[in-house]
């Protein structure tokens, strides 16, 4: 699949995602392959851009601050049901993943992501959803869980080990030592 035809149609994406550094990064990277790009940094921006030009792609972060990546994708999909959406999980949730592909989405890409990654997710969700949603998942382990819990947290504290420890009421070093294992298998 071609994303920029003979034909000078540059295709139209809107990037919405709260990291100002991410977000612009892979807009410039989008720029460069010929990509007609507007960002965004949250729901309601992201909703006045569909409004003002419907883009024909989106590329979506599910976790931001205030309103959810899903409530985005959702309205994104109100707009123009056309749209083809693309969401970032930073987290690798199944759950929310499950979700964001039931709202509409068409694929999902755990973060990091770069433009190529997100050009082959579009590929690969050219015709179908690569996965159909299923009715129910697999719920992680609980150590999987308590990983994820854990890392989200210290995302959120901007990997601050202090202020992670207090808000997940342990010891500063029994976190640290969670934090040196690998992630548990599902």
């Amino acid at each position: 699949m071609s994303h920029t035809g003979g034909d000078g149609h540059r295709p139209s994406l809107l990037l919405v995602d709260d990291d100002a550094t991410l977000r612009e990064r892979l807009a410039r990277a989008f720029r460069e392959r010929g990509w007609d790009v507007t960002t965004a940094g949250n729901h309601e921006e992201a909703l006045a851009a569909a409004k003002r030009e419907s883009p024909e792609y989106a590329v979506v972060d599910l976790r931001m601050p205030g309103r959810s990546g899903l409530e985005v994708v959702k309205d994104l999909l109100a707009v123009d049901a056309s749209t083809r959406a693309i969401v970032l999980t930073g987290y690798g949730s199944i759950a929310t993943t499950v979700d964001a592909i039931r709202l509409g989405a068409v694929n999902y890409l755990p973060k990091p992501a770069d433009v190529d990654d997100i050009l082959a997710a579009f590929d690969r969700a050219a015709g179908e959803p690569s996965f159909a949603a299923p009715e129910t998942f697999e719920a992680p382990s609980l150590a999987r869980a308590e990983w994820e819990h854990i890392h989200r947290v210290l995302a959120d504290c901007a990997g601050n080990i202090s202020e992670a420890s207090r808000k997940l009421g342990i010891h500063r070093r029994s976190l640290q030592r969670k934090l040196q294992k690998y992630p548990p298998a599902r």
